[in-house]
This record gives C-alpha cells, sequence and structure tokens, in this order.
C-alpha cells in the first residue's frame, strides 16, 4: 500500500493499492485515446419508431460523442429543439475529454432529431417510460497513454492488481482496485462539489451556494479565479455576468438568483435550485461518495480484506445480471462467515460499504465504528441527509471492491478494461500513471 497525492487525499483516496512506481504520462491527449462504450441495460418495452406517440411518447436514441459532455450535450440538443432540456435523460454521465456512445431518450413526438456537430445520434425506437440514470450493466473502455516514462511498469502494476484482486493473495486473471469515487465525482478543475454537498446536507444554504459560484482553484485561469474571489468579497452578485466566464453559466445562474435578493437561507436554496435536477443531487451525492472514499481508505489502512467480509461487514447478493444489489443485503455474524466468504468468492455476494442517506444500514464490529468514525469526523448524522426535494437521500450501499478483465498493450500504453456501472476507469488507470491527478482528466 502507498500514500496517494495530497489532491486525491482531499477527496478521501488515501492510497494506491500497488507499489511499483508509476508508468507516469497522461490521459485524454486527445479523445480518441479515451473511449467509452456503454454495455446497455434498458429495462422498459421498447417499440419500433412508427409506435403510437400516446403510448410510447420517449424517443430513444444512442449517440456518438466527441468533446461533448452529457449535461452540456443535453442542453444542446434541447435547445435545437426548442424544448426543455428535462425532456431529456441518460443512463449515465460522461465528461467531454473523449469519445463516448450513450444511451439517451427525450420526450419529443418526433422520430427525426437535428444534427449536433460532434455527434452521431441513431434513433432506436419508441417508450412509454424515459431511459433513467442508471439504466446501463456498465462501460468498456479503451485507454491510451501517452509521453509514459516507466511503461516497463505496467505489467507488474497489473500483476499487483490482480493479486488484490485474488483472494488468497496469488495473481488471478482478474485485476481489483478499491471501488472509489474517481476525482471526476468532485470536479476535475475544481474539487469542491463534496464541499459544498456537505454544506447541503448540514443545512447551511447560504454556504453552500457561495461557495458554488466563488471558491476557485488554482487549476482555473487566473482571470476566472480573480472574478470569483471579486465575487466572494463584495457579494455584488449582479455583476456575475460581467465578471465570470460564459462557460460557467450554472454559477451564473446562481448569482442571477441571488441578485434578485438574498435575505435568508430559502434564498440561498432556491438559487441552487435553479440547477438542473440532476445537478442538485450530485451535491449529496458527491458529499456520500466523499464519506465512502474515507471509509474505504480508512478499511485499507487497518489491514481489512476487500473480496472477503469479516463480522459486522454487510454483503449485498448478485442481481440477475452478476451485479451488487443493495436491496438484497444482509450483515454478517460469526455464524455465516464462512458461508458468506465462499458465496463472495464465487461472485454471489459482495462485501459492500455505506453511501450515507436517512435509512442507510451500517453493520456491526469493526466496519461500522469505521462508518461512524467518518460520519463523526465529518459532524454529520444519518438524519442531516432528510433535505427537501432533490437535496435528500435515503442512502444506499456500494461494493468496496472492483474487478475486472484487463489487457495491458505496449507502444503505445494501452489498457482494455470493462467495469460495472458507477465504477471509474480512472480508480484503475490512477494505479498504474501515479502521477499528478490532473493528467488523468
Amino acid at each position: 500500500m502507498r500514500d496517494s497525492s495530497p489532491i486525491e487525499a482531499a477527496v478521501g483516496i488515501e492510497y494506491y493499492v500497488s507499489e511499483t512506481d508509476g508508468t507516469g504520462g497522461r490521459l485524454r491527449d486527445r479523445p480518441e485515446d479515451f473511449r467509452v462504450d456503454e454495455r446497455e441495460s434498458f429495462g422498459a418495452d421498447l417499440r419500433d419508431l412508427d409506435a403510437d406517440v400516446g403510448s410510447y411518447p420517449h424517443l430513444v436514441f444512442r449517440a456518438t460523442l466527441r468533446r461533448w459532455d452529457t449535461n452540456d450535450f443535453a442542453s444542446a440538443l434541447s435547445k435545437r429543439l426548442g424544448v426543455s432540456r428535462e425532456r431529456v435523460s441518460w443512463a449515465g454521465t460522461k465528461d467531454k475529454h473523449a469519445i463516448t456512445t450513450q444511451l439517451f431518450s427525450i420526450k419529443y413526438g418526433d422520430n427525426e432529431l437535428p444534427s449536433v456537430d460532434g455527434a452521431e445520434i441513431e434513433p432506436l425506437g419508441r417508450a412509454g417510460r424515459p431511459v433513467l440514470f442508471g439504466d446501463l450493466a456498465g462501460n468498456e473502455f479503451e485507454v491510451i497513454v501517452r509521453d509514459a516514462e516507466r511503461p516497463e511498469n505496467a505489467e507488474r502494476i497489473a500483476d499487483e492488481l490482480r493479486r488484490f484482486g485474488a483472494d488468497d493473495g496469488d495473481a488471478s486473471d482478474g485485476a481489483a482496485v478499491p471501488n472509489y469515487f474517481g476525482q471526476q465525482r468532485f470536479g476535475s478543475m475544481r474539487s469542491i462539489t463534496h464541499r459544498v454537498g456537505l454544506d447541503v446536507v448540514r443545512g447551511d444554504w447560504e454556504s453552500a451556494a457561495v461557495r458554488y459560484v466563488c471558491e476557485s482553484s488554482e487549476r482555473e485561469p487566473e482571470r476566472t479565479q480573480a472574478a470569483r474571489t471579486r465575487l466572494a468579497e463584495e457579494r455584488e452578485w449582479a455583476d456575475a455576468n460581467e465578471l465570470l466566464p460564459g462557460g460557467l453559466r450554472f454559477e451564473r445562474a446562481i448569482a442571477g438568483r441571488l441578485a434578485e435578493g438574498a435575505t435568508g437561507p430559502e434564498d440561498y436554496r432556491a438559487a441552487l435550485e435553479t440547477l438542473p435536477t440532476n445537478l442538485q443531487r450530485m451535491f449529496t451525492n458527491a458529499a456520500q461518495s466523499y464519506a465512502f472514499n474515507r471509509m474505504l481508505s480508512e478499511r485499507l489502512r487497518r489491514g481489512l480484506p476487500f473480496g472477503q467480509p469479516v463480522v459486522g461487514d454487510v454483503v449485498c447478493f448478485a442481481d440477475d445480471d452478476g451485479l451488487p444489489d443493495p436491496g438484497r443485503s444482509q450483515t454478517v455474524e460469526t455464524s455465516q462467515l464462512e458461508t458468506i466468504r465462499r458465496h463472495c468468492k464465487r461472485g454471489r455476494a459482495f462485501v459492500t460499504a455505506p453511501l450515507v442517506g436517512t435509512g442507510t444500514e451500517f453493520g456491526t464490529g469493526e466496519p461500522a465504528e469505521i462508518a461512524w468514525s467518518v460520519l463523526a469526523d465529518l459532524g454529520l448524522e444519518r438524519g442531516d441527509f432528510d433535505r427537501p426535494g432533490e437535496f435528500g437521500s435515503e442512502g444506499t450501499r456500494r461494493a468496496i471492491r472492483v474487478e475486472t478483465d484487463l489487457v495491458v498493450e505496449l507502444d503505445p500504453l494501452t489498457l482494455r478494461f470493462s467495469l460495472p456501472n458507477g465504477s471509474y476507469a480512472t480508480v484503475l488507470a490512477r494505479e498504474f500513471l501515479k502521477g499528478d491527478p490532473g493528467n488523468l482528466a
């Protein structure tokens, strides 16, 4: 086990599980260096394109995007059509520094969609419900590492990850890493999403809104940093449109609402509610993710296993797709330990940690102690997640380890692997590069 960078530690990612020096290099030098293809799992009845629009109002389509963030593409498409962006939905969020193939739907009566630069759109059919976030089994990745300084280290790192994926310490066919939430969950350029989320669940709406608009990062352009600092000092929200670059439209939206008057918590909350609903949810989700990352780091520090449970762990059993089903969970007692370990070894059960919410189960023993200690350090209780609208969460559970079949090729250094929905390619790639997290963005 090896310490991570301070930047990663700031979002709860405190360790590498591989000891070998990194290859160095960088990701996403060009869009084709980072390819993502969704493994779709749309469970609704998909009818032909000529199906009755009244019964099947949602047009389902697949889009291959180049240099498009998912939210930005949805906004651009809805604007071209003259409809609300809320009519567009998707299975998984991707960022723009890649070529991605994704599943979308739009509540729209026509089957013809306008062309959008950098997007290849393929209508698939009509459905009675939209594509929902999570309507995919996982993602297939092809990642090229440019300018690797020590590419010869890649196979040794892969072997260490295969040992982490084995129950008995010997190398296995599959590699594994802790199922951390990656840096981009918290903001690659400005890692504050979880800090805003912590403000939200603590009920400090003013701090949340002001932080999102005003807190800067040294990775941002100097002009942007200066603009945020000035707004923080002067609180002249009407100046935001002039001061902030045009690309910061969400900050502008919040500032625009604050400019109408901000005299109490309800005004600051209303300002946050000007954002799309998925971004509102993202704040609380990021706070949950940060706490989860810290729990995994503490488990690593204590030397507890990831592929096998200890007494007090909560395991989730596999669904029909072989993925963890948070709705089927069980706290492991001493009398059940060996049986459940066999289930985990066969991929029928998974050790989990909480994404804390109002209804989250913490288990018992040392795993529960870890969860409670992280929550206490953050000054939170489960009831703090009882917030209005999109800001509240009942919580759930997430597997603490993710496994994959990994193929490593050289010249250029290329990583091919698949991950289940919700797991981050950069969490595996960081084990290889072991450098500036900015080189993963």
